[in-house]
């Protein structure tokens, strides 16, 4: 990709571009999608043009000069799209959806400062160009930071005038921006007046080139919106001082013919007591504060332009405009900054060592038994939660952002296949951390094409097996304690539960005369290799893959259950923590070794006597209320030395939907665990996901329940 000048547009920038650029691709894909079922939606190809009309001009501003180039042919097509001289057809949001696939690409190959391969951008950008009319400058490629076509003014769309006041800090060339391209994008978004102020430019002998002196108020006539003016400046917010406000010209004549004083006194360019002081002199008020020094004469000039041309628009327009609300941008991002993700991992591990230090503190302060120390303990222990709760929730993010992503996914697929198929999707408000959501994409992704490649019947198969044509696939996220439930279900033709345990049974998974539960038979599917398909397409089979699936939901330390019924479809559970970074554990020790239950797999937690368990080298189970539970003793499973007390204590745990008991010497007690990763010795032990910190200094292992329930089992095989 041909960069402008690496030294002037730092990397920093290029990534801030790169972050605005991935969320306006999501956006553009998002409308594309939703303007396939209302083609003739005006809000929706406003959106999507105006997504392709950021993304070129930031492309050109930052030195992504071929996403530039490419999305101007795009945007000239949508340009006539807006003004109804081509219609939304499928042909076209095909070739658009690609189009977004491409600027990806080129994306990519430009923050990663290496050449993008052209060829399939040219192509691609010379079919648009075929929408266009025939006219001798039609295929006629404009500079890439140019408008296609400006933003298209509507004749009988009502303009708002608007007062910009744009201070560039003196160190913005440095960013690789340039005020004057700023300048000329909004001139090209209706009529401007742009009126610099020199006071601070030094004599030519002083002045330092590489710095901006300069600083301008801008009045723009324009039906562009403030989410287009804003977008402007969208990657100059921390280079720039910026405040945008709609001029009022509503209502009778006093109120619209502003006086010169009202309007800088409303800019803040002059105190109330200075104009006041003023107002005593004869001569035109404008020229009494330049000649006192209070403003500027082209601060004064711009007020008088401000004046003139709202009296000009009273004329014009004789029904009210409704004002626009004053937007400072510095106030509107003050509710949502982008923050660098290393930097909020480095806040979870500081948080994560207070816990441990003030799990430590505690410790002391009970052995001390000190009154006043034991209040501080209390105080503190109360700001660390608080703390480390508001620092979690700082790395939590909607998984709709993952979710969004699946309704190109599944409308690719269904045309590749020839299916017919509803994606609905519920939760996506549904909260997780940024990791788990970052990691969950591909094992849904596989889900995902395997429910519409193998589950969802062919629409002739659906109908003559009396449902309707278009098969239904459902992504459902909702909390459940603490943790995220992730459903996948689907209304196909269901798995061959016989067909699952035959092929099981064939490759010596299980044995012929093994009585095994549906959930077992269904987790059969998660082996390595296994697929009950006769063909493998290049889509997915049904299995194919989902051993991966198995090991990605494991590695964040969650589970993943199978219902079907056959013909009637399929449904998925996954169950994800809802963080990895700190958990409420229960602490168990036996013998000299200590260990932490997550505690959102604990039920209860009772004794164990000799009288009331069933101990013997066939089986270990308890009676509890009536019920028989099975049981594992960590002595044994993790061969700690030492004899067990006569009074055990159990711990009951339910993971994939059965109770089971952890044996154990002693209950200690609830602790916030701060997740340590295990080094390579330790990393392959079945049961374990990690190590915490104690209050003392030493170690604790923390148990992976649903693994050291699956190793058990398999054990016993």
């Amino acid at each position: 990709m041909a960069m402008a000048s690496s030294s002037t547009i730092d990397a920093r920038h290029r990534h801030a571009y790169g972050e605005e650029a991935q969320e306006l691709l999501a956006e553009l894909e998002a409308a594309l999608l939703e303007l396939e079922d209302a083609p003739s939606d005006q809000p929706l190809i406003d959106r999507v043009f105006r997504a392709l009309h950021t993304i070129k001009g930031s492309g050109a501003m930052f030195g992504f000069d071929d996403i530039a180039a490419f999305t101007h042919d795009v945007e000239n097509v949508f340009d006539l799209v807006r003004g109804g001289s081509i219609a939304v057809t499928k042909d076209l949001l095909n070739l658009t959806l690609q189009a977004k696939d491409v600027i990806s690409e080129l994306l990519a190959a430009g923050i990663e400062s290496r050449q993008a391969d052209l060829t399939a951008s040219q192509a691609l950008a010379a079919r648009f160009r075929e929408w266009l009319p025939k006219a001798p400058a039609a295929g006629a490629t404009a500079p890439p930071g140019s408008r296609a076509g400006g933003d298209r003014q509507d004749a009988n769309a009502p303009s708002t005038l608007w007062s910009i006041r744009f201070s560039p800090k003196p160190d913005m060339l440095f960013t690789g921006a340039n005020p004057m391209g700023l300048l000329e994008e909004l001139a090209e978004l209706g009529e401007m007046q742009a009126f610099p102020y020199l006071q601070e430019v030094d004599c030519l002998e002083d002045m330092t080139p590489e710095e901006v002196r300069l600083r301008w108020d801008i009045i723009l006539a324009t039906t562009a919106s403030l989410e287009a003016l804003q977008d402007v400046f969208m990657f100059v917010e921390e280079d720039a001082d910026i405040a945008i406000r709609a001029i009022d010209y509503s209502g009778d004549e006093c109120t619209i013919d502003k006086k010169i004083g009202e309007i800088l006194l409303e800019r803040g360019d002059v105190r109330p007591q200075d104009l006041e002081a003023i107002l005593a002199a004869k001569k035109p008020l404008g020229e009494m504060l330049a000649d006192a020094g209070v403003v500027s004469r082209e601060q004064v000039a711009s007020a008088l332009a401000e004046q003139q041309l709202v009296r000009a628009r009273r004329e014009e327009r004789k029904a009210a405009a409704e004002a626009a609300p004053v937007t400072e941008k510095g106030d509107a991002q003050a509710a949502s900054i982008r923050v660098a993700a290393s930097k909020l991992d480095f806040l979870v591990d500081l948080v994560g060592e207070m816990v441990i230090v003030q799990a430590r503190i505690n410790q002391v302060v009970q052995q001390k038994r000190d009154p006043i120390l034991t209040t501080l303990s209390e105080e503190l222990e109360r700001l660390c939660d608080n703390l480390r709760d508001a620092t979690l929730g700082i790395r939590m993010l909607p998984i709709g952002a993952t979710f969004s992503k699946f309704r190109r996914l599944v409308r690719d697929l269904s045309e590749e296949l020839g299916k017919e198929i509803d994606l609905e999707m519920r939760g996506e408000e549904t909260e997780l951390d940024k990791t788990v959501i970052e990691r969950l994409g591909d094992p849904l992704v596989h889900l995902l094409r395997n429910s519409i490649d193998h589950g969802i019947e062919l629409p002739d198969v659906r109908e003559a097996a009396g449902k309707p044509r278009r098969g239904s696939v459902r992504l459902v996220a909702e909390h459940s304690g603490g943790e995220v439930h992730i459903h996948i279900n689907d209304d196909g033709q269901g798995i061959d539960k016989e067909r699952v345990r035959a092929k099981a049974v064939e490759r010596g998974i299980i044995a012929p005369d093994a009585e095994l539960t549906d959930a077992e038979i269904y987790a059969c599917i998660f082996q390595p290799g296994f697929s009950t398909a006769t063909a493998i397409t290049n889509v997915s089979g049904r299995g194919v893959g989902m051993d991966v699936v198995k090991r990605s939901i494991d590695a964040l330390r969650g589970s993943i259950e199978v219902k079907s019924i056959p013909q009637q479809g399929t449904s998925i559970t996954i169950k994800l923590p809802l963080t990895l970074a700190i958990i409420d554990g229960l602490e168990i020790q036996v013998g000299q070794e200590f260990y932490v239950i997550p505690l959102t797999h604990v039920e209860e937690c009772v004794e164990l006597t000799r009288r009331n368990a069933r101990d013997d080298s066939r089986e270990q189970i308890v009676n509890l209320r009536g019920e028989i539970v099975p049981y594992i003793r960590l002595r044994n499973w993790f061969s700690v030395p030492g004899d067990a007390p006569a009074i055990e204590q159990i711990v009951v745990v339910r993971s994939q939907g059965q109770r089971v008991g952890i044996v154990a010497d002693t209950v200690i007690g609830e602790m916030q665990t701060v997740i340590k990763s295990l080094g390579r010795v330790f990393r392959d032990v079945q049961g374990l996901s990690g190590a915490t910190i104690k209050g003392d200094g030493s170690m604790a292992l923390i148990l992976d329940i649903p693994q050291l329930l699956q190793a058990v089992v398999a054990a016993a095989r």
